[in-house]
Order: structure tokens, then sequence, then C-alpha cells
């Protein structure tokens, strides 16, 4: 409840209080708006920056209602809402950005796959299943996707052997051909309510081996200029063609024949983009705020080349965090810290993220590859 006197008189509800909310809880801090926050967990990041958090499951019908009754703008942090809430939410006349219509598409990645077909989008070519099929009907090698609820490397897995098919949930899902890869990216666009969008200038990611979660991001990347201008043109067209309002991450791949193929997109602030409050103009989640708030778009110019290191919890270690080495690395020019305030770790979970800023990139992967081996997040027990 509103138990204060506020500069704004708009009421912001974000559905999810991880580190995305918490960080854009940062920027809603520095200009007075008011905020609730929905999350399951009592220790969620953002309970200590939102003005009424209130501790609710995002996919009860009833509690998404009740949570978005005092708001005027409902946004989300993660995909992972109930749907039929929104919606409900939308007929009362509340501004719901992404739109629910947005969400149920991209909830699925069957239902985004089929998008790209209907709307002649490039991507890879997939096959989708309400079961998960006999190893013998599957042709390897494959990426297997869960239709629904994966997340940060889980719910994805590439399938070369029975036994590892074996491994794999009966959930709905897709299978998708692998294609050779030359350069993964994102780009990050807004798109506001009168259909006008701006991006950013496209990112290179690189992923770990295993775990199939990136691992570094970075600016400017490796592409030739057409491939820059080519890129932000069809992460363009896909926000157009969603009637997106809000944030959208688009993830793409650049093949060995240099032709573009949409992987995914998130409807939201995005890990590729968290470079961008150190090293652009305007951060990725105060664009977010200003698309969704009716505010004029901010400058998406980046100002120092940059590269993004995840911090995760590295296998082997469940419980109380600690960050080994992190003191030694706070003389580094450049460097910042963002520590996400989970107090639990567990492998491959990100608790994260260091930002290096320069003027050389080749210098900045360097120093980035030095930081990755000098960090260890680990916990008290193994």
């Amino acid at each position: 409840m509103r138990n204060a006197v506020f500069s704004s008189k708009q009421t912001l509800a974000i559905l999810g209080g991880g580190q995305l909310g918490k960080m854009m809880l940062v920027k809603c801090r520095q200009w007075d708006l008011f905020t609730k926050v929905l999350d399951p967990s009592p220790t969620a990041p953002a309970r200590l920056l939102a003005d009424d958090f209130i501790v609710g499951d995002l996919m009860d019908y009833q509690t998404v209602v009740d949570f978005g009754q005092q708001a005027d703008v409902v946004t989300i942090e993660i995909e992972n809402v109930n749907v039929e809430a929104l919606y409900s939410l939308e007929r009362q006349g509340k501004k719901v950005y992404p739109k629910p219509a947005t969400l149920e598409i991209i909830q699925s990645k069957a239902r985004q796959k089929q998008f790209y077909v209907d709307n002649q989008f490039p991507s890879s070519p997939f096959k989708m299943f309400a079961h998960k099929p006999d190893w013998k009907d599957i042709e390897t090698p494959c990426i297997w996707k869960a239709s629904r609820f994966g997340y940060d490397g889980f719910g994805v897995k590439k399938i070369e052997t029975q036994s590892e098919w074996e491994s794999i949930p009966d959930v709905p899902c897709i299978l998708e051909d692998c294609v050779s890869i030359a350069r993964e990216i994102a780009v990050i666009v807004a798109r506001n309510d009168k259909g006008e969008c701006v991006s950013y200038r496209p990112v290179e990611m690189q992923f770990h081996s295993e775990a199939n979660q990136v691992e570094f991001v970075f600016t400017p990347s490796s592409l030739n200029e057409k491939q820059l201008v080519d890129s932000q043109k069809l992460a363009e067209q896909v926000a157009h063609g969603l009637e997106h309002v809000g944030l959208l991450a688009v993830e793409l791949f650049l093949n060995e024949k240099g032709a573009l193929l949409i992987n995914e997109v998130a409807p939201r602030p995005h890990n590729s983009g968290h470079l961008t409050i150190e090293a652009a103009m305007t951060s990725q989640f105060e664009q977010h705020l200003r698309t969704i708030l009716g505010l004029p778009f901010g400058d998406c110019h980046f100002f120092h080349d940059a590269i993004m290191i995840n911090l995760v919890g590295e296998k082997g270690f469940h419980g109380p965090v600690i960050y080994q080495g992190m003191d030694d690395l706070m003389n580094v020019f450049g460097l910042h810290v963002h520590l996400y305030g989970k107090a639990e770790t567990r492998p491959m979970r990100k608790m994260g993220h260091i930002t290096l800023v320069g003027s050389n990139i080749k210098i900045l992967r360097e120093t980035a590859k030095n930081v990755k081996q000098r960090v260890n997040v680990r916990s008290k027990k193994s």
C-alpha cells in the first residue's frame, strides 16, 4: 500500500523479484516511482528495493489479478506468469506490458517458432511434439527444448546419444536441427505503444561449452557493418511482428554462410543487455521503464567498449554463497561488480556479473579471461 507521498503519481507492479527486477528498481528509486513486486520467494533479490513486496505464486490466477489491482502499469521480469490473469487486468484497463497476447506466444517455444515460420522470419528448422518422442523417431544431432519453463540453460540440451536422450523429461518440446554457428549475437529493441522503436548496437555472446549458458557478452562485436545493420533491422521487424511494447531481447545466430537466424526472444530486460548499465547512454532497465511509462526513448549509443562476465555457481557447491577472489579485483580499472543478493548458490546459478569498460575490446577480452579465472562462486558447504 502507498503509505508515503511520492512525486510520481504512477504505481508500477513488477511480476518477479529476481536480479532483473532488482536492477530495474534501482532506476525506479532514482525516479521516485512507487513500486510493487510479486515473487514466490521471501528472499527474492528485489525485496529490499520495492516499496511493497508481496510473496505469492506468479502462476496463480487470482494472486496475479489481486496484485495488479492498485497498479497503473504492470510489467514482468520473468516470462513464467499467469497470462490469463494478465488478460483480465488488461480488460480492466490496466496497462500491461508486454501485452498478454505477445507474452502468450513467447512463453511457448513451439508457438514462438511457429510465429517465425508464419511471418517468414529466418530460423532453424524444427519439429514440435506434445510428448517426448521415441529415440528411434528422432534424428541426431539435434537441439531439444522444453516448450515451456526453460531458463538460464535449463530446458535446453544438445542431443547426440541415446543416453543423453534418456535423461530428457517427458514434456511438450521442440527439436531443432543443428546449424553451423559462426557467431551468437543479441539485439535489444525497445518498442512503444505507438509502434515506434529503437535498438542498441548488436552485442556478441560467448557461451559455456557444457551449460548452454552465456559466459561473456561484449561490444563492439566482430560483425561487419552490413551484418550490424541487418541484425538490427531483423530484430526490429520481430518486435513489430509481435506488436511488443517494452524491451525485447532478440538472440540471433550468424551461420557459417553469413545468414542470420533467430534463436529466441525475451520480452524483458536480458542478460545480454547488462553491459548497457555502464557502457551506454541509457541502460536497458531505464529504456524499458521509459517505454512502458510512455516516456521518450533514451539514447542507445555505447560510449565505451565493454564486456560482461557472468558469475555463476561452481559445480559441486550448494549452500550459503562465498565470492572468493572478489576483493583482489577491486583495483582493476574499469571494473564494475553487480552481486544479485542471492543467499544460496548452486551449480550454474546466476549469482552476479562483472562489467569491464574501456577503449580497446581486445584488451578487455584478455582482462575478462583473467578476471573469470580469479573469481570463484562457492559455498561454505560442498
